[in-house]
């Protein structure tokens, strides 16, 4: 009696039905779509959440290097492929993020700019003409008292020099956001309703101004009307993800020139995506517990310097160096990357963020 055939729904190959998968794609045979097969796909393609996902957990956080090292040396199945455990505890940590830390930020900083670029009905000239008033009676009731109670070496003319000194210095100290056009001149231009071209004008726009420099006038004015510096905040969150897939490479670049004789670039790419990972999981840590408990801020600093170390160690693992050699290259790394590639990128980031909020 000849086999029974059947048809994969995934390739259309025929194989004999006593094979539970598809012996040419690998599909499962009989898998019907239900809620649960929905979601253990989805998170098995995406983010491949089986058995290896927690193999790979405690060596990431007790076992500096060793993940990393055990992928180079072939062992690709045993563990959790490094990019599919950088992203998935990449997305894990920046929602954790948004969750705890970046709503609420976002909202106070809303808050404060407006609180700060609100004016009152009364024109800044004027309040100033009007404070200026009430100053100078009260400076003039106050020497009045002064002069007739005969304080020896009381000199009216360097006390009014004293308090002007006094006023102007509090007047350059004042706080607020300052910017760099006649501000009622453009409320009066907005209150008529005038085009952007007027206001980018009174703004101190060229006409003959580029792209790039027309749309930072536009996203200055969008600033200005809305109040809106938590879009701006939220923007910059937004971004930092993205950015990471270039500031991990750029880290995994820095050691490729540091450990030129150790492999490919692709060698030291892997090391960085377990290092990135596991200072996602101690990030996210530390937001939860926090949640719960407020960690003092000395512990946070103990837990920052913490993975310092554990670079050091996943270092002398990974490369196989002493430890006066490994520690000095991880400082190196370290000062290249916190001092030199992070400032960089937040000043790109917080341009790129502001230029397309």
């Amino acid at each position: 009696m000849a086999d029974q055939q059947e048809t994969c729904k995934n390739c259309e190959q025929q194989f004999d039905t006593d094979f539970n998968f598809c012996p040419y794609c690998g599909q499962k045979s009989k898998d019907d779509l239900t809620l649960g097969v929905l979601f253990y796909n989805t998170i098995s393609n995406y983010f491949s959440f089986d058995a290896r996902f927690f193999k790979s957990f405690f060596p990431l956080l007790f076992k500096p290097g060793y993940l990393a090292k055990k992928f180079v040396e072939g062992k690709r199945l045993l563990y959790l492929h490094p990019a599919q455990l950088y992203l998935f505890i990449s997305v894990v940590f920046f929602f954790i993020l948004s969750v705890t830390v970046v709503r609420k930020q976002v909202q106070d900083f809303d808050t404060t700019i407006k609180k700060t670029m609100d004016k009152s009905l009364i024109s800044e000239e004027n309040q100033a003409k009007a404070k200026q008033i009430i100053d100078s009676v009260e400076t003039d009731s106050i020497f009045r008292v002064l002069e007739k109670s005969n304080i020896p070496g009381f000199d009216k003319a360097k006390a009014k020099e004293l308090d002007s000194i006094i006023k102007t210095s509090s007047k350059q100290s004042s706080e607020g956001i300052n910017f760099d056009f006649n501000e009622e001149k453009v409320d009066s231009l907005i209150a008529i309703g005038a085009s952007d071209k007027q206001l980018y004008k009174a703004m101190g726009m060229d006409d003959d101004a580029g792209m790039l420099k027309r749309k930072f006038y536009g996203q200055m004015l969008k600033f200005y009307r809305q109040r809106n510096g938590g879009q701006i905040l939220q923007a910059i969150y937004d971004t930092i993800p993205i950015s990471l897939f270039v500031l991990l490479p750029i880290f995994a670049l820095i050691l490729k020139l540091l450990f030129f004789k150790r492999g490919t670039y692709a060698y030291h790419l892997v090391f960085s995506f377990y290092f990135f990972s596991f200072l996602f999981t101690v990030f996210s840590i530390v937001l939860l517990i926090n949640q719960v408990i407020d960690i003092p801020s000395w512990i946070d600093w103990l837990i920052i310097l913490s993975t310092f170390f554990y670079l050091l160690i996943a270092i002398k693992r990974f490369y196989n160096h002493g430890w006066f050699l490994s520690f000095f290259k991880t400082g190196v790394t370290t000062f290249i990357y916190l001092m030199f590639v992070i400032p960089i990128a937040v000043v790109i980031v917080g341009a790129v963020s502001f230029m397309f909020y």
